[in-house]
This record gives C-alpha cells, structure tokens and sequence, in this order.
C-alpha cells in the first residue's frame, strides 16, 4: 500500500508540473486584461504611463513561461503568491473558503454513495419490477438533468414555494455568529442537490453489479443451500457487486468538483467557487494555479483511494502490481 501511494505521488509531479504551466498558458491567451481588472474602474481615466507602471508592479509584463517559474519556485517555498483581485495572500483565500467546499463536497458525496447502494440493491433484489423500473427511470432522468437546473428547481420549491428551507448563504442575515445548527439548515439544499446530482451513477452501478453477482453460480449454491436471502444480498451479492462503485469513486471526483463550483453559485456558499470565477476572469494567476492545482490533487487522491480501497477489498487484487 505504501509502495503504490509512493508511486502514484511520484507520478502526480508531472502532472501537476504540466496542469500549472498549461493554467499559465491558457491565462496569458485569455482576452482579460489582468491590470485593468486590478484596478477597477480607476483604470478608466489613468493613462498609459500609469497603466505600465502597475503592469511593471504586478509583473504581468514578463511571458506566462517566467511567471510560472517564478510562482513555481516561491511554491514550494510555502509562499503561493498574493491575489490581485481578492488583495490578500493566496493561502489566506483557500484557507478561509476550502473548509466549507470540503464540507459541502463530503456530506453530499457521502450521501450520494450510501443513498445509490441502497436504491441499487433494492433495484437489483427484483430486476423488472415496478420499483426497479421506478429507479432506473428517475436515475436515467436525474443523469440528464443539469445540476444548475436542479438547484434552481430546488431553490424555487424548498426556499420560495414551501418556505421550509433558506434559499442560499452559510448562516441567517440577521445573524452575527456563525452556529452549527444554521450551519446545518443551509447546507441541506446545495448538499442534497450535489448528493442527487451524483446519485444517478451510483445507482446504476450498484444494481448492475449486484443484480450480476445475484445471477452468479456461488449465489445460486448458496441459495440452494438454504442460506438466508439476507445473507445472500449482504453477505455474498453486495460484495462482490461494490468492487465497480469502487472505481466509480475515482471517476466522480471530477464532476463532484464543477458540480460543486455551480451549486456554490447558486446557492452564495461561501466556498473556493467565487474565488474560482473572479480568479479566471480577472486572470488572477497566483490563485488560479492555486486552485488548479488543488483541484488535480484531489483528482489524483481519489483515483489513489479507489485503488486502495479496491484492493483492500478484493483479495484478487495484488496492490503490488497496480
């Protein structure tokens, strides 16, 4: 296990290496003007010797090539540069706002995966019954759904329609302390839209692969024998019909993070998101590769813990080899 979390974070230096150049690149083609986002509506009556000089000040004169470099090596010092469009330390932005990304993306991907196994094995318990076709049609119809159309549906229902839920934010307006029950009260309708957002995947998976293993010659010996149905579905069926969700974790994390990004702005949660689209749009290039790179290290922690998991739950699987 050591061995393959050594060799994956060896790997991940590239990777990381060519996403944050590539940010670099794709930031110095984009038609934003960086100094004049800086300075607001003060860049419209300053002229052009002010202009350079703060353009000489933010170091957006040099190539995209230097200024990576020069980010790069103050990075790995520990010092990820200033925003120029938040006007405060990179580090101070995540770390204000990737507390409440992390617990927003947590409670939804945990629901999403215990809400899909438990639809999934019910689907597959009886596959052609009216609740199996019940399930696949509301996963099929949920996988095409937009997640934006969704919390805007939600917002409209739960918020204006009902009244039973607040429509957006972390804590009350009138409220000058942040509580965990208000915590909890906001976070229900972008977590359940995140959570549903990626339930469909979940739940197709689980019934495929547990209405497979169900179908299976050791299940049916176990069936013949007398065993329990209960012990069939979880000790032998749920099992073996888990190993793909596994590697479906690995997969989502991805689309967890943009789903992310949209409910956030939905729903004024005070995570990276915000920081995210004034940081592409004002072509913030400390925080953008910042937040890039954040980004792929997720990307490439989930894909190491599918493979853990998939192989501390697979006897098959040699995590040696992988």
């Amino acid at each position: 296990m050591a061995r393959l979390a050594a060799r994956r974070a060896l790997f991940a230096v590239p990777v990381l290496l060519a996403v944050t150049f590539g940010v670099f690149a794709i930031a110095a083609a984009s038609p934003f003007d960086p100094v004049k986002a800086y300075a607001g509506t003060a860049a419209l009556g300053a002229d052009q010797e002010t202009l350079d000089r703060l353009r000489a000040n933010l170091g957006v004169d040099e190539s995209f090539a230097m200024r990576w470099w020069h980010w790069l090596t103050s990075a790995l010092t520990g010092d990820l540069g200033r925003s120029t469009v938040l006007r405060q330390p990179v580090a101070e932005v995540i770390g204000e706002r990737l507390v409440w990304s992390t617990l927003l993306c947590a409670v939804a991907f945990g629901a999403a995966v215990l809400t899909g196994t438990l639809l999934g094995v019910l689907a597959a318990r009886r596959p052609g019954s009216w609740l199996d076709r019940t399930v696949t049609s509301l996963a099929y119809t949920l996988e095409a759904a937009p997640v934006f159309w969704i919390a805007l549906l939600a917002v409209w229902l739960f918020a204006l329609q009902l009244g039973v839920l607040p429509a957006g934010g972390l804590t009350d307006t009138v409220s000058e302390q942040v509580t965990a029950g208000q915590v909890t009260r906001h976070l229900v309708l972008p977590a359940g839209v995140l959570a549903v957002s990626q339930l469909p995947w979940f739940t197709l998976y689980v019934r495929q692969g547990v209405g497979d293993a169900l179908a299976e010659d050791p299940v049916r010996g176990a069936r013949a024998r007398g065993v329990s149905e209960r012990t069939v579905l979880l000790g032998h069926a749920l099992r073996s019909g888990l190993l793909p969700v596994l590697t479906l974790i690995g997969s989502r994390v991805p689309e967890l993070i943009t789903g992310a990004l949209l409910v956030e702005s939905v729903f004024s949660w005070p995570g990276i998101a915000a920081a995210t689209v004034e940081a592409a749009t004002a072509v913030d290039f400390p925080l953008l590769a910042a937040l890039t790179t954040l980004a792929t290290a997720a990307v490439l922690a989930g894909n190491l813990l599918a493979d853990l998991l998939y192989g501390l739950i697979d006897p098959r699987v040699d995590l040696s080899e992988m």
